[in-house]
């Protein structure tokens, strides 16, 4: 995403689209005021909501309602907001914010509200994308992780992190400024000790981390099998709810169903897909055709099967039914309540985990939600969560990566260079995370993701 590099003044409703009681219009730039003023007259002191009339440049009343000036850079963005708080009709919305744009404002880009509180040093990177995720959270450990972040938790640990290689790289250095001095710095212990509690340091900050990106973005779960083994029974039941038609005969299922549940905060998304077997119509062979593709896609593959038929234990024998290699598996045996057997874990060996259940009675459904919590990781009473993203896993793994390097050249007896090098390297990815260090390309990719108002 490219943005204007001029200081436009912006406006974009902050509220979503859609009928409500009150809807917020925000105006951010230098002349936000002079905008404001020409539509609602004169402005109340700052951080004083007033009442106005917001009026076209015909002078024809649009509404009235609540005015609000922000001046910067003690605002969200650091420029001068003013926030025009109206009836919640897309109308109304619609005729303000074409004033606003007639008046002098340009329709803001996504993202770009936040982008501007990032250039101006209202958050860093990571505080700015915690607002987008308590905006989108789907469960309260989700939101209390965001708002963690948004306070700068995180940010406040790379921080830390980064002042503490800062420290290392000052000292390995020297070794290079001073290369005729008699004492070898590098030879002294406390640098690979420091090393070695840094990378520690950056492996536990990165499990946080993980917990974060869990509750943020969940798994996905695809029920797979063959007809009648109770898959669409098994969403119901996770989802306490009758999602899926369920009937005795065979292939009940013929497009993908998708549910939305959570596991101690930890979204999962399910889908229920159409029966996998050989003879089929042409409608369940396109949903069988559907049911490959999310196989495919899928976190992991939950595969029920019909403990009570005689081909249970052979499943994998079964061209249709068997799935592509290295996939993420765990086989259910469902309609234990036939069959007598105990609920929980029956095996758990060689990668492979196969798990009885009953989704007509529940029986096994708490073994089996603990189940996936532990596949992933997940852990529910760990602590303080912080949100995050797959990019701050990916720059902390970098920065671990090049901390093990410098780790094992200093073991090593390396030149302080190739040492210095690493942890210069290392400093650089945890910069990408707050985003001292940081591309164009990166932060377009970042705030286009953003909703309008934001």
């Amino acid at each position: 995403m490219t943005l204007p590099t001029d200081s436009d003044t912006i406006a974009a409703p902050a509220t979503p689209p859609g009928s409500g009681g009150v809807a917020v219009v925000r105006v951010s730039g230098n002349a936000a005021a002079e905008i404001a003023a020409k539509v609602a007259g004169e402005i109340a002191p700052p951080r004083q909501a007033s009442l106005r009339s917001f009026c076209d440049p015909e002078g024809c009343r649009i509404d009235q309602g609540l005015l609000i000036y922000f001046p910067g850079p003690a605002s969200f963005t650091g420029e001068d907001v003013v926030e025009f708080h109206c009836h919640g009709g897309p109308v109304v919305v619609d005729l303000l914010l074409q004033t606003l744009l007639q008046t002098g404002a340009r329709f803001a880009q996504p993202g770009e509200f936040s982008r501007r509180a990032f250039l101006n040093g209202r958050m860093d990177l990571t505080q700015v994308e915690a607002v987008a995720d308590l905006i989108e959270a789907g469960s309260e450990q989700a939101a209390r992780a965001a708002v963690r972040s948004m306070r700068g938790e995180f940010s406040s640990q790379v921080h830390i992190l980064a002042e503490k290689l800062l420290e290392l790289r000052v000292f390995v250095e020297a070794a290079l400024d001073f290369p005729d001095e008699e004492i070898d710095f590098l030879a002294d212990e406390s640098v690979q000790r420091r090393c070695d509690a840094l990378c520690a340091d950056v492996d536990k900050l990165a499990a946080t981390a993980r917990q974060g990106t869990l509750l943020r973005d969940g798994i996905s779960v695809v029920l797979a099998g063959p007809p009648n083994a109770g898959k669409s029974s098994l969403l119901n039941r996770l989802t306490g709810q009758e999602t899926a038609i369920v009937t005795h005969l065979p292939g009940t299922t013929r497009d993908v169903l998708r549910e939305h549940i959570s596991i101690d905060g930890m979204p999962l998304h399910v889908i229920d897909t159409a029966g996998l077997r050989g003879e089929a119509d042409l409608v369940e062979a396109e949903g069988i055709r559907r049911a490959r593709r999310e196989i495919d896609n899928a976190d992991r593959v939950l595969l029920v099967v019909d403990a009570s038929a005689p081909s249970a234990d052979e499943v994998g024998a079964d061209p249709m039914v068997d799935l592509p290699d290295g996939l993420a598996c765990t086989i259910v045996r469902n309609k234990i309540d036939l069959t007598g057997e105990p609920p929980g874990i029956v095996r758990d060996q060689d990668g492979v985990t196969v798990m009885a259940i009953s989704a007509l009675t529940g029986s096994g459904l708490e073994d089996l939600r603990a189940h996936l919590s532990r596949v992933v990781g997940y852990e529910p009473h760990a602590g303080a969560y912080l949100s995050a993203r797959t990019r701050h896993i990916d720059a902390l793994r970098q920065a671990g990566l090049s901390l093990k390097e410098a780790q094992s050249r200093l073991a090593g007896g390396h030149s302080p260079e190739i040492v210095a090098e690493e942890l210069r390297l290392a400093n650089q990815s945890l910069g990408e995370i707050t985003g001292e260090i940081s591309s164009e390309d990166m932060l377009g990719r970042i705030f286009s993701s953003f909703c309008i108002g934001k």
